[in-house]
């Protein structure tokens, strides 16, 4: 236990100095406010071509009788081609979380993934995955950027499958799905320390 706290506190400090001697940015997705989910990134300079970034998600209420309730969380490590923060960039992210959506009448099929059953059921869940993403900064000025990026990977998910949004007794449990495409698409707006 008392290893633990050690190495805990190591890296607890680590990560303040990795703060203060590097330039450190938060962002939040434009794509993702669309839907009414509250997001938030944060990315820190870990080498002069090199950054970590951690961003999250939670969407916890219905909106006109639409469930698209879920967290998320995803980090990624990003190696920049001039120097970090601006220009072209590569990464390989992480992705976790929870998620329970129905009501959304669409007809959208892809990649596999028949969504337009979320017109007529209800999906409770879990999801895990990985992938890889490309993206540009445009910097606007001293503190202030533009980010385009775009990542493709593969996601496992296990669900449970109601009747209905609210009402519906369970029809499926547990259910195993795999998906290949992309994993994530953002326009943020970042600040910089």
């Amino acid at each position: 236990m008392v290893h633990l706290r050690l190495a805990f506190t190591a890296v607890l400090m680590c990560l303040i100095f990795i703060t203060h001697a590097q330039k450190a940015v938060v962002k939040t997705d434009l794509l993702t406010d669309v839907t009414l989910t509250p997001n938030i990134g944060v990315e820190v300079g870990i080498a002069p071509k090199w950054t970590v970034e951690l961003r999250g998600q939670l969407n916890a209420w219905s909106v006109n009788n639409h469930d698209w309730r879920h967290w998320m969380v995803q980090p990624e490590v990003r190696y920049w081609f001039c120097r970090r923060f601006a220009g072209h960039f590569v990464g390989m992210h992480a992705l976790g979380g929870e998620y329970n959506f129905g009501n959304i009448k669409n007809n959208i099929n892809f990649l596999g993934s028949d969504l337009s059953k979320l017109t007529d059921y209800r999906y409770q869940g879990w999801a895990a995955g990985a992938g890889v993403a490309y993206g540009y900064t445009w910097i606007l000025n001293r503190r202030w950027s533009f980010e385009a990026t775009i990542g493709f990977g593969w996601i496992y998910t296990r669900f449970d499958t109601f009747e209905c949004r609210d009402c519906g007794k369970r029809i499926d449990r547990n259910r195993p799905h795999n998906y290949v495409g992309p994993t994530k698409a953002a326009l943020n707006i970042i600040y910089a320390f």
